[in-house]
């Protein structure tokens, strides 16, 4: 860049990383729909979300490790134009098996994106505005995952599930137009490597084994958790092999693995926190989905209305120390919702989740900072995709942890307080893990 802060296209590739997360979780509410319209059974509906899920946790790597030899603007302009063709096809899409394979496509789009965007929104500002610009991404990222199912809900009760996907198109086509307009011209996009594709192969069948244990782990029974085991044989072969290098030379700089670590870690416990609220608002308080719903919009506004303010601490303040403040607000929100007792008010819950939602808002874009600032510029789009894997893994363990918990009190609200408090307990490790982080830095630099 040219030492100008380009605030619309950090704006912009907020929004991409909003929409391509809110894409993970969005289509859940419309399962039943697709399963009218299309006459099939709800098994073969959830592939519509599986299918989005597997490329982009499987290609999120192989694409950092390419993007760190690709020019800025045109790996975004190619990597947005394809996400939103692929928005396109899955709404039109006339059968399953075609909406399917939209989903893959859009999902390997994604995988690029939550690569790509670290890179690029870090370096559109200047190097003081890196905590508000990191907090702006940050905030948008993680409420895309959470206000998913509330977006699906209303967009297929009003417009029809195609909607879902239709969307992408016109916020698409104006993150194109910022680019365009704010970026400058570089080197065509190149194809990967040969060996992108053994080590997409490799991935791809840790992601498949990964995703499957825990999707069928969380609809047909605790025991089938254990086929996740089987990812860890192709991790093994990929981490031995010559595509992992940029991504063991990341792990090896630095105040970088520990950030990652926590970006994983409070992905788990807000996806649990999410998870299990619902259920307790409605099978426990006896309230309706719309008013359960109402009552969760604490957690993604205490989220919104910190995030700023992380970022503007982040900037001034430092960011570690912004990130341990994040930090403890979110585990002693968390904490607070262990309880979940029986004779709360709605609004119990909500105040806890706004806490809990404020202290994440103040510890992801300092964190976020944290990474990109420390990670070498050759590295960076492995660092971006690094911290964008940890985030979908931690979405992923975080429900199946939460089923696992709740199954083993026989679906009773003991097992909902257990799952609350394996969320906190994520918390309480992220702070063990920030600690030693400043510990190991503080022993590099001492004399």
């Amino acid at each position: 860049m040219d030492g100008r802060d380009r605030w619309w296209l950090v704006a912009g590739t907020a929004l991409v990383v909003f929409m391509a997360t809110l894409d993970t979780s969005v289509v859940a509410v419309a399962l039943p729909a697709l399963e009218r319209d299309f006459g099939v059974r709800t098994a073969a509906t959830e592939w519509v979300v599986l299918g989005y899920l597997l490329p982009l946790v499987a290609l999120t790597l192989p694409a950092g490790r390419w993007l760190d030899g690709v020019g800025a603007r045109s790996a975004l302009i190619f990597a947005i134009g394809g996400f939103t063709a692929s928005s396109l096809a899955a709404g039109a899409a006339p059968v399953l098996a075609a909406l399917v394979a939209a989903r893959l496509v859009q999902g390997a789009f994604a995988g690029l994106l939550f690569a790509l965007v670290p890179m690029i929104s870090t370096r559109a500002v200047r190097p003081e505005h890196v905590g508000r610009a990191s907090a702006l991404v940050m905030t948008l990222g993680p409420l895309g995952a959470v206000s998913g199912p509330a977006v699906g809900g209303i967009v297929t009760g009003t417009w029809g599930w195609p909607w879902i996907f239709y969307l992408n198109v016109p916020v698409g086509l104006l993150v194109i137009a910022i680019a365009l307009a704010q970026m400058p011209p570089d080197a065509r996009v190149r194809p990967p490597g040969h060996s992108f594709l053994g080590e997409s192969v490799l991935l791809g069948t840790a992601t498949a084994a990964l995703l499957l244990g825990l999707s069928l782990g969380a609809s047909h029974g605790t025991h089938w958790f254990g086929l996740a085991a089987l990812a860890i044989p192709p991790v093994l072969a990929w981490w031995r092999s010559g595509p992992s290098a940029p991504f063991r030379e990341l792990v090896r700089v630095p105040g970088v693995p520990g950030p990652v670590v926590l970006v994983l870690l409070n992905a788990v416990a807000i996806s649990m926190v999410e998870f299990l609220a619902p259920f307790y608002l409605q099978r426990v308080l006896g309230l309706t989905a719309a008013a359960a719903g109402v009552a969760i919009l604490a957690f993604p506004a205490g989220m919104v209305l910190a995030g700023p303010l992380g970022g503007l601490l982040g900037d001034r303040w430092g960011a570690a120390r912004t990130t341990l403040l994040g930090l403890i607000v979110a585990t002693a929100g968390t904490l607070l919702l262990v309880p979940l007792d029986a004779g709360w008010e709605p609004s119990d819950l909500s105040w806890r989740l706004a806490v809990a939602g404020a202290g994440v808002g103040l510890f992801a874009g300092p964190n976020f900072m944290m990474i990109m600032t420390r990670a070498p510029d050759a590295l960076a789009g492995t660092a971006g995709a690094a911290q964008s894997l940890a985030r979908q893994l931690g979405f992923a363990f975080g429900p199946a942890l939460a089923t696992a918990a709740w199954a083993l009190s026989g679906y009773r609200p003991p097992g909902m307080r257990w799952g609350m408090a394996i969320a906190a307990c994520a918390g309480a490790v992220g702070l063990l893990v920030l600690w030693r982080t400043r510990t190991e830095e503080a022993a590099k630099v001492r004399p």
